[in-house]
């Protein structure tokens, strides 16, 4: 092709800004961290220190919060996987005139701004009681992220081949059992993609916990965070990168996981006999 040399030093350009944009913020986070007098400058510190971890890893602050989220996004992550493998298997299995509207309404519900419907969310848990409650909030965000996933677990179903239902059915499996045997094992890489997608949204969450719990007990780490703006009368830089250091830390070690999961990738080549 010609021509294509010449526009290869500006795509590589482009590619390191773009590389830079995503790592200047992570430096600034690993230099601020060790940094007793960290600021919003990318600068290496004079002196490397462990004040800002040593101030942050206390109850209050970090193990309290960092407990909370685990509980909060875990047991969402839990729901939200359980009711999209159970909604997806018989959109997948079933073919239905219904089955495209009902698809599509629920990717248009993937649209909605979670700001859009807090105001009747906020005054249904007033009304059933729900407010400041964890398992109410984990229920909501199970119900928030579940359209997506359904999406996500119909499409990795569609890739199992209905020959290996049909013959566990012929002996003498359930449909529940055919589900939870047969196709969610033949598609782990899948489940591990729609937990982890459904994890890291979840973990990041600020807006739904920040609305729905009002013990400071109860806030999750994504909420606390906060308090490094506002209780210490300036931001206390080293801190919160020490801080988002170790917020980080989950997720990062689901990433591990999910990657040597998928690194065996969808084994269904040989599964069905010729």
């Amino acid at each position: 092709m010609t021509g294509g040399p010449r526009y290869r030093p500006a795509a590589d350009a482009a590619l390191l800004v773009i590389a830079a944009a995503f790592a200047l913020p992570l430096l600034w986070l690993v230099l601020s961290s060790v940094n007793a007098e960290a600021d919003l400058r990318v600068r290496i510190p004079s002196t490397v220190t462990g004040e800002n971890f040593s101030a942050v890893l206390t109850d209050e602050i970090t193990f309290t919060p960092m407990l909370n989220s685990l509980l909060l996004c875990g047991g969402a992550t839990a729901l939200t996987i359980v009711g999209a493998a159970l909604a997806a298997y018989p959109l997948s299995r079933h073919r239905s005139r219904l089955t495209r509207p009902y698809l599509l309404t629920i990717l248009f519900t993937t649209c909605l701004p979670i700001t859009a419907v807090m105001v009747p969310v906020y005054a249904l848990f007033v009304r059933v009681n729900l407010v400041d409650s964890l398992p109410g909030t984990a229920l909501f965000l199970a119900a928030s992220q579940l359209p997506f996933t359904i999406w996500l677990m119909k499409n990795f179903m569609d890739g199992v081949p209905l020959v290996l239902e049909e013959a566990a059915r012929t002996d003498g499996a359930t449909t529940l059992q055919t589900l939870t045997r047969v196709v969610l094992p033949l598609m782990g890489p899948g489940v591990a993609v729609a937990t982890g997608y459904t994890f890291i949204q979840l973990w990041g969450n600020f807006f739904v916990p920040f609305m729905l719990i009002l013990t400071p007990d109860k806030l999750p780490a994504s909420v606390s965070v906060f308090t490094f703006f506002g209780n210490y009368g300036s931001v206390v830089y080293g801190q919160l990168a020490a801080f988002s250091l170790l917020y980080s830390v989950p997720v990062l070690l689901l990433y591990l996981l999910i990657a040597r999961r998928l690194g065996g990738g969808f084994a269904l080549g040989g599964a069905v006999k010729g």
